[in-house]
């Protein structure tokens, strides 16, 4: 079964931009999210992972916020784009290549995955190195 480009849209507009879908779904919890985070990866989380399976592990690397009011662009044809581009904790030591990325709930350790995709050219980390995902970095809703 396929999902409508309108859905895909509306979608990722809800979970990335905290964009009401109109008559369907909306933000007005107590406490909505107001960040999503940001993890990097050197292999590929899957559909079963959490936003800790295989993450980066570089020294000083933290995950990211990106805020759901401006952190993303309205999507188009089911796709999002990071709206400017989001540098990562420059390393101080530790190495490791970053081939994933994935969005999820704000905290730490092993909370679920919204979205996760190939970060493409991967990013070789280490001391001195500032992993960096570009506005181009795009969400698709397949």
């Amino acid at each position: 079964m396929s999902t409508s480009d309108v859905a895909e849209n509306a979608i990722l507009n809800l979970i990335l931009r905290a964009t009401a879908w109109a008559n369907v779904a909306d933000n007005a919890a107590s406490s909505p999210l107001t960040n999503l985070h940001c993890a990097l990866a050197t292999g590929d989380p899957g559909d079963s992972g959490s936003m800790s399976t295989s993450e980066a592990t570089y020294t000083d690397y933290a995950r990211q916020n990106v805020a759901r009011s401006t952190g993303f662009g309205a999507a188009s044809g089911g796709v999002s784009t990071l709206a400017a581009n989001l540098d990562f904790p420059v390393g101080s030591g530790g190495s490791g290549t970053v081939t994933h990325t994935s969005f999820g709930r704000t905290g730490g350790g092993a909370v679920d995955i919204f979205f996760s995709g190939t970060v493409s050219p991967p990013i070789v980390t280490g001391s001195g190195i500032i992993p960096r995902l570009t506005s181009a970095t795009t969400i698709t809703m397949t």
